[in-house]
């Protein structure tokens, strides 16, 4: 299972797993050193697409990421600008798997970070997470695809890198005209600099190691595959250790954890569509920022969609609320109403999705 291990993918675990400790420490919320939903959440924030004031902040890390996957990607000659596999739809699912993360209020590295955290939570998102890769799995083994993509021009492949890349510059230059949180996840960061050096080096070794959790439970399950399942295993057990040489772990309680709730039907359901969707995506919300930066067109689509999602989410009040206590006053946070309805929703855009892009219904289609 393990013989064809690539030993890059337990050390930029490692890395990984050392740089989240080091981000939270530094000021970066409570077991979120890493989360794109999060972080695209806040620059969505930022940018003004939605106007919720606890979590907006333009995330270096995410810049960060993607240049890191670029300098990597150009350096060992894999950078190659391709696009063209469905890329309305991948948009769509985008959309999708970020209201489905906001809900259970984290992406899977974040899920795998609150794990190493204590955060009982988490756990019952892995199993959702599970759940809905396995969903994924029973139509991929159906024939489901979204087709290949094709060579395009370098300005498709850097759209996505050099864009962020100019709105940083531009958040540095005149920050005036971007929203910054004064108070809740949003105001609390490491400095510019380290943020985005540090993402820097997590987003090339994401890229020589393929870093996908998603990825990682697949092969698990189709192929008994577990190699790069291992790269996640080591972002758990260092964060952990980590965390408790820091004094920061307490044990395992689902009560109070930092940014989450314990509404755990949709603690699992929230997870089970970013599961699914990113499976027909071919890869995590990581991963897509790491493909993107490689030149790959339809995930840097893929990623404009998980932007708009943020906003949807916020502006229709769709993600979950953290559970908190104030002055003695517990509030069990959770999911509206309208969150609720949007993951039901999810689950039939991503149904109707799956189905018709398997070989047994376009062969009928004929």
């Amino acid at each position: 299972m393990f013989k064809r291990i690539n030993p890059w993918v337990p050390i930029a675990g490692v890395v990984v797993g050392i740089a989240a400790l080091l981000l939270t420490a530094l000021g970066n919320p409570a077991n979120m050193g890493f989360c794109i939903a999060c972080f695209v959440r806040d620059i969505a924030g930022a940018m003004k697409l939605h106007s919720a004031e606890p979590v907006q902040y333009f995330r270096p890390e995410i810049v960060g990421l993607v240049l890191g996957s670029t300098i990597m990607a150009v350096a060992t000659k894999e950078f190659k600008a391709k696009a063209g596999s469905s890329p309305a739809t991948r948009f769509l699912i985008g959309v999708f798997v970020m209201i489905g993360a906001l809900v259970f209020l984290g992406c899977p590295l974040r899920m795998v970070l609150r794990m190493g955290g204590g955060d009982l939570n988490a756990f019952v998102g892995l199993a959702g997470f599970f759940l809905g890769i396995l969903i994924g799995i029973f139509f991929i083994k159906r024939g489901f695809s979204l087709k290949r993509t094709y060579e395009v021009t370098l300005s498709e492949g850097i759209s996505l890198p050099a864009a962020l890349l100019v709105m940083f510059l531009l958040v540095l230059a005149v920050p005036s005209i971007f929203a910054f949180s004064e108070s809740g996840p949003g105001s609390k960061h490491a400095t510019v600099l380290v943020s985005l050096l540090m993402a820097v080096v997590v987003g090339a070794l994401a890229q020589k190691a393929r870093l996908c959790m998603v990825g990682g439970m697949r092969d698990a399950v189709m192929f008994k595959d577990f190699s790069l399942l291992s790269g996640f295993v080591a972002i758990f057990v260092t964060v952990l250790i980590g965390n408790i040489i820091l004094g920061n772990f307490h044990g395992f309680s689902a009560y109070l954890q930092p940014i989450a709730h314990a509404s755990q039907l949709w603690n699992l359901l929230g997870m089970a569509l970013v599961g699914w969707g990113s499976v027909l995506l071919g890869g995590c919300p990581l991963r897509q920022l790491i493909l993107a930066g490689e030149g790959n067109g339809d995930s840097a689509v893929t990623v404009l969609g998980m932007l708009v999602g943020a906003a949807l989410a916020h502006n229709f009040k769709l993600a979950g609320s953290a559970a908190s206590l104030t002055d003695g006053v517990y509030s069990a946070g959770g999911i509206s109403v309208n969150g609720k309805i949007a993951v039901c929703i999810g689950f039939a855009v991503l149904l109707v999705i799956s189905l018709l892009n398997t070989s047994a219904f376009k062969k009928a289609a004929k």
